[in-house]
């Protein structure tokens, strides 16, 4: 599973065009412990060794280093194979199911099943996650992306 995460650093999310934001990405496991009185705690590592159903934290970075505002910029990130989308924070990312052909939210998803009939979309369906700024990103702003997902 080492190598799942040097191929993912490697695939840097695409911006859909040429742009001055520059992009950078990190991949953390959440573990979870709990304390002597009971008290859950989240930690974040940088993933060493990963087994089948690790929660994994996915943080995509942009800064605009341009003098001027970087309009309509969209970031779109495909999922490594063997990772299940399991949630994004902010809400403003959109989902697909078919490589990138469409996007929603994934209860507005459909997916064609071998006998040709629809149902709705699942988590194990998501191959690619996107986020289209709505505003322009200010000249040297920043900002922070993430998803988590697990392993298959």
């Amino acid at each position: 599973m080492r190598l799942l995460f040097l191929a993912f650093l490697t695939m840097l999310a695409i911006p859909a065009a040429a742009s001055p934001v520059a992009l950078s990405n990190k991949v953390f496991v959440e573990r979870i412990s709990t304390d002597a009185q009971g008290n859950r705690k989240v930690t974040l590592e940088e993933p060493q060794v990963v087994t089948p159903g690790d929660r994994l934290l996915f943080v995509l970075n942009y800064r605009n280093a341009s003098a001027k505002p970087a309009d309509k910029f969209v970031v779109t990130n495909p999922l490594p194979a063997a990772i299940q989308f399991a949630e994004h924070g902010d809400g403003a990312a959109e989902l697909s199911v078919d490589g990138g052909k469409s996007w929603g939210n994934l209860d507005t998803l459909r997916v064609r099943s071998a006998d040709g009939s629809l149902r709705p979309a699942r988590a194990e369906d998501v191959t690619h996650i996107r986020w289209a700024f709505n505003a322009p990103i200010p000249a040297g702003g920043s900002g922070k992306l993430m998803f988590r997902g697990v392993v298959k």
